[in-house]
């Protein structure tokens, strides 16, 4: 993965770490990620675990604790991270520890997939982010859409094209000036490959 090939941010307005993350411009970034082959998937109407119908085929998801995991410690370091969790009680939310004492706590509030064609997928999931300091604390929401495609050759994997979309939180003192637009993007290339 190449973390981020590309940023952008609103004119006036400077989320916290978004001019740290132009250290990882164009700067490959390697680590695991796990997906798992399932016969229930999370109900959209409760947050409980429902079986799949007989008559369809079993879904493939995220293993969203080991990925998290993963993912922070490549950007941060091993040292950084204390722990990555999926709260028990709720798929939907993730709390990642760090060693400095601060929290992330992310909540997903939506998500949506569509597939144009046999080899290619997309996934769009929207994200309420809370970072928990010993300041005050700070919100927004994250908007991360992705496109899959499937490479001819078995070996080649899957390459994909993620768009992240940073935008304040009504909490924010700019809000107002930024009102639904997004105050950072993202632009990441994926290269996943079977090991």
């Amino acid at each position: 993965m190449t973390a981020p090939s590309g940023i952008r941010r609103a004119p006036e307005i400077v989320t916290p770490g978004f001019e740290s993350n132009r250290r990882y411009l164009n700067q490959p970034m390697q680590f695991q990620v796990r997906f798992e082959r399932v016969d229930q998937v999370q109900s959209k109407s409760r947050d409980r675990i429902i079986p799949l119908p007989q008559q369809t085929e079993s879904a493939i998801v995220a293993d969203r604790e080991f990925n998290g995991l993963n993912i922070a410690q490549a950007y941060l370091g091993d040292s950084a991270i204390r722990s990555v969790k999926v709260d028990p009680a709720s798929v939907n939310r993730q709390i990642t520890e760090l060693r400095s004492g601060r929290q992330l706590i992310s909540i997903v509030t939506g998500r949506n997939t569509e597939t144009p064609s046999r080899d290619r997928f997309i996934a769009t999931e929207v994200t309420n982010q809370y970072f928990r300091s010993t300041n005050q604390p700070y919100f927004n929401q994250v908007e991360t859409t992705t496109a899959y495609h499937h490479l001819p050759s078995p070996d080649s994997g899957i390459q994909a094209w993620q768009i992240t979309a940073i935008y304040l939180s009504p909490q924010d003192p700019d809000y107002f000036k930024a009102l639904d637009k997004p105050v950072a993007l993202y632009r990441y290339r994926l290269q996943l490959k079977p090991i």
